[in-house]
């Protein structure tokens, strides 16, 4: 599975680069870089894509390919996941959301990215610690959708208590096969169950264990007035781990907020939702 957190995807129409980014003592973060072989498409306002928590590239390939021939586009994997280089003993307080905020705006900085011109597209954490950083006015952009937000991280009762108890580790990394199944079992849609299930036995289980103990205690400030970034919340009906109850609850308490309405999830992974994406980037350039 180590394969799944490095090595620099190849797409046609672009060139790509793989780096990890400094953004804290001992902490760098995988970055993956690509440019359209295109000139034109190239000069065009970048992309920048925060994946979900324990999200692997390869859940987003259909989507990423397509793209890259037309944006400049940089992924960032956030520190839980197992690409992160921490070269000293993981702590819990690796893992509140502000940090994962700093970490981000660490590597735009780093890379000499203008916030105010960023197209964002992220996902579940990846789109929560987005929302966290634009209230906290640690983050800006031109633009951001957001795929399935969560305004809090309400696992169920029996989880809470397995993530909390101090079990041995090898505990844990059995735990996850039980955790896999529990998830199979919860969700309907038959590509994300692949991209869930890839993606939990992927993981650096000291790392999850660690993240979901901080995002227990987690939840989006009530007033999100402060945002000024123009945001769409993506969501689908469908999606049973990630409830539209709860992602309405996040468009209403943003300003401006618009709710864009997919088929699946699994639908945000792949070339065709580039049409509601183009179509709202379009309307806030006007």
């Amino acid at each position: 599975m180590d394969d799944l957190w490095s090595g620099a995807p190849v797409m046609e129409g672009a060139s790509v680069e793989e780096r990890w980014v400094e953004v804290a003592p001992a902490v760098s973060l995988r970055v993956l870089i690509w440019k359209p072989n295109d000139a034109a498409a190239a000069g065009h306002n970048p992309v920048v894509m925060v994946p979900g928590w324990g999200s692997v590239f390869e859940g987003w390939r259909p989507l990423v390919t397509e793209w890259v021939k037309r944006r400049p586009l940089y992924y960032i994997e956030t520190r839980d996941k197992g690409s992160a280089r921490i070269d000293r003993p993981v702590m819990k307080s690796d893992f509140p959301m502000k940090k994962h905020g700093k970490d981000i705006a660490a590597v735009l900085e780093a890379l000499g990215i203008d916030q105010s011109e960023v197209d964002w597209y992220s996902s579940s954490l990846g789109a929560t610690l987005l929302i966290d950083a634009y209230q906290r006015g640690v983050l800006g952009g031109r633009s951001s959708v957001l795929l399935a937000p969560n305004p809090d991280f309400d696992f169920p009762l029996w989880s809470r208590i397995m993530i909390n108890f101090p079990l041995p580790m090898f505990f844990y990394r059995r735990l996850v096969n039980f955790v896999a199944w529990v998830v199979d079992r919860r969700t309907k849609e038959e590509g994300q169950k692949i991209r869930y299930r890839r993606a939990l036995l992927a993981q650096n289980v000291r790392r999850m264990l660690l993240s979901a103990r901080v995002n227990l205690g987690y939840s989006l400030p009530a007033d999100l007035s402060a945002i000024e970034v123009p945001c769409a919340v993506m969501a689908a009906s469908s999606d049973t781990l990630h409830g539209i109850d709860k992602v309405h609850q996040v468009v209403d308490a943003m300003p401006n907020c618009l709710l864009i309405e997919v088929p699946s999830n699994q639908y945000a992974h792949e070339p065709d939702v580039l049409s509601e994406i183009e179509e709202f980037q379009s309307s806030v350039a006007l």
